[in-house]
């Protein structure tokens, strides 16, 4: 095991930056969230801590690239934040997110909840879901799985020209396996910073995804024609199970957050921090270090106290053990998703942890 340690003057640095005017940026924000924000080149934090590497197929050593501090992000021509006009998050499922109609819905809500607590500040909105056929996407089977995929550049063709007025991002998830080019085994995600569009896959977050009765694989590819998309009728939807939940929460913030303009984070523990591979990617935390919030904070302008109440309030509401019904469904139609419950406990421990500090 490896630990990414910088100096205190380094970390100090990479928040505040050299440069006068981000410098008096800093000192004008509240003294309290200075006080949270300056944890981050105290040795003794126990809030934020050091990466740690556990092997060579980690993402900084297979991935080298430069780090992003605060003033690379904010001095950075092509970054886009939102707007009084485009002040939306859009959320578009692309084919069935669970095996029924409700736990598809429960799904989308519960990850539509967290994005409004996470990215506080900002509105997040659903479009209707669409079928995989909709998006006129190509699609194949994989070599290696066999499972289906389907062109990832191209659902970003079709979530760009979906994109409403007042979006200023659209992200469009599904439980089909993705791949970018023909040459390309697969890949978890893709998007266009330019653009304000992503696209996210969660088929690989399933459990049985790897395995060898992995109900989603495909023998052979059967089509008349380049436009029957027959294929994904009733296409295996992997169980929606807490770990699932989690890893695409993990997910689906981290990939909005490079829609921000937030680079993979080589600082501290964070939730950008870069990942190759399942393991390394559960090793991640929920929350943002002190740099990469100080980014985000840039970018919206949220309160930081407000945005971790607004957390705490979110994890009280949806991480119980109640079912819901709402008006559209009957009694039997009450779902109680596996939710990770402990993880969000964890956090929520944790955020009080930086509510004490934020409020002394």
């Amino acid at each position: 095991m490896q630990i990414v340690q910088h100096s205190q003057q380094t970390l100090k640095t990479a928040l505040i930056s050299k440069n006068p005017k981000l410098v008096s940026q800093y000192e004008k924000l509240d003294a309290r969230e200075q006080r949270l924000m300056n944890e981050a080149f105290q040795p003794a934090s126990e809030l934020f801590g050091p990466i740690t590497l556990h092997s060579q197929s980690d993402w900084i050593t297979s991935h080298p690239e430069a780090p992003q501090d605060f003033e690379a992000f904010f001095s950075n021509p092509y970054r886009k934040t939102p707007s009084p006009e485009k002040h939306s998050i859009y959320i578009q499922s692309i084919g069935a997110l669970g095996n029924t109609r409700v736990i598809s819905e429960e799904y989308i809500k519960w990850l539509k909840g967290y994005c409004e607590a996470f990215f506080y500040g900002l509105k997040v909105k659903l479009l209707e879901p669409v079928s995989v056929s909709a998006t006129r996407c190509s699609f194949r089977v994989n070599d290696h799985t066999h499972n289906l995929q389907i062109h990832a550049g191209q659902i970003l063709n079709f979530l760009k020209k979906k994109k409403p007025n007042d979006a200023f991002c659209v992200v469009g998830i599904t439980m089909i396996d993705l791949y970018p080019r023909d040459s390309w085994n697969f890949v978890f995600g893709q998007a266009s910073l330019t653009d304000g569009v992503g696209i996210f896959s969660f088929a690989r977050y399933g459990r049985d995804f790897y395995t060898s009765h992995y109900e989603g694989k495909v023998k052979k590819l059967q089509k008349k024609s380049s436009n029957d998309y027959s294929i994904f009728d009733n296409y295996c939807v992997p169980e929606v199970t807490s770990v699932l939940l989690l890893r695409s929460c993990k997910t689906l913030t981290h990939e909005i957050g490079h829609i921000f303009g937030l680079r993979h984070c080589q600082w501290l523990t964070c939730l950008m921090q870069g990942s190759n591979h399942l393991e390394e990617a559960d090793r991640r935390p929920l929350n943002l270090c002190p740099i990469c919030l100080r980014k985000l904070q840039c970018a919206i302008g949220f309160s930081i106290v407000e945005r971790y109440k607004a957390l705490v309030r979110w994890i009280d509401d949806e991480s119980s053990d109640t079912p819901r019904a709402t008006p559209k469904h009957s009694r039997e139609d009450n779902v109680n998703l596996p939710k990770p419950v402990e993880a969000f406990k964890e956090w929520k421990e944790w955020i009080i942890k930086c509510l004490a500090v934020l409020q002394k």
